[in-house]
């Protein structure tokens, strides 16, 4: 996907109580924010769950876009550990662009403009990867960022609304080699967890090629079939109010 460009890649832009906050920007993301007339310097913070190139490639391009190249200094960079060093994924002198960098961590609890989130638990991916549950005055939500699928991880997440990066349409086995992009979810796994979590509405998204070719509008209608959840599949440029979700049974 980021090569083809088949879908966009540009990260998720989201605006809650007025605070904008700009999630994983991918490849394409300041082309993508300029066509929408999204501001970037309306932007609270930066957040990134994991330093792969498909989430983080124009982190350095929105630092830029947010402060206009440091004359408007302002807003917060939440980051990994390992997105600092030994390779960062921010350059060290933009990092004084901002007002502060936090570091996430495991069971991390964070705040900025009047938007609360926390980073539960760390993920089963190979760099150190984080989902957030954000918390609103109003509304609970999770993103379920790139994972195997394991165990526990419905219990750390939870809310009306579920964001779920679901790659696959089948689970793929374990594998050490670094060239099969095996820790990611699948269909099934996303059918566990919104059977699990049962949120008001859940939305499927990042997806492969396979899962391209599926149609995976359809295959979000199998999944809201199966689970009698409203199950929405992502689609370049979409916009969901959070309002839809207090107008669901």
């Amino acid at each position: 996907m980021i090569t083809s460009q088949t879908l966009a890649t540009g990260g998720i832009w989201m605006n809650l109580g007025g605070t904008q906050l700009l999630l994983d920007p991918g490849p394409g993301c300041i082309v993508r924010a300029t066509e929408k007339n999204l501001d970037a310097e309306n932007l609270s913070a930066i957040i990134l769950s994991h330093r792969h190139l498909d989430h983080s490639s124009d982190m350095n391009i929105m630092v830029e876009a947010m402060t206009r190249s440091g004359h408007n200094q302002h807003g917060v960079l939440f980051l990994p550990p390992d997105a600092l060093a030994p390779e960062p994924v921010v350059f060290s002198y933009l990092r004084n662009y901002v007002d502060r960098v936090v570091v996430l961590e495991e069971g991390g609890e964070y705040s900025v403009d009047g938007v609360n989130f926390t980073t539960p638990v760390r993920h089963i991916h190979k760099p150190v990867t984080y989902g957030i549950v954000f918390r609103t005055p109003r509304h609970t939500f999770s993103y379920i960022a790139d994972t195997r699928y394991f165990d526990d991880l419905c219990k750390h997440y939870g809310g009306e609304l579920l964001i779920i990066n679901t790659l696959f349409l089948k689970p793929r086995p374990e594998s050490d080699d670094p060239l099969l992009p095996t820790e990611h979810l699948g269909i099934p796994d996303a059918e566990k967890i919104i059977r699990e979590l049962k949120p008001k509405i859940a939305i499927i998204t990042h997806f492969g090629m396979r899962m391209w070719q599926a149609k995976p509008w359809k295959v979000a209608e199998g999944l809201t079939e199966k689970t009698g959840i409203r199950v929405i599949a992502a689609r370049d440029g979409m916009q969901f109010d959070l309002a839809e979700l207090g107008n669901t049974g």
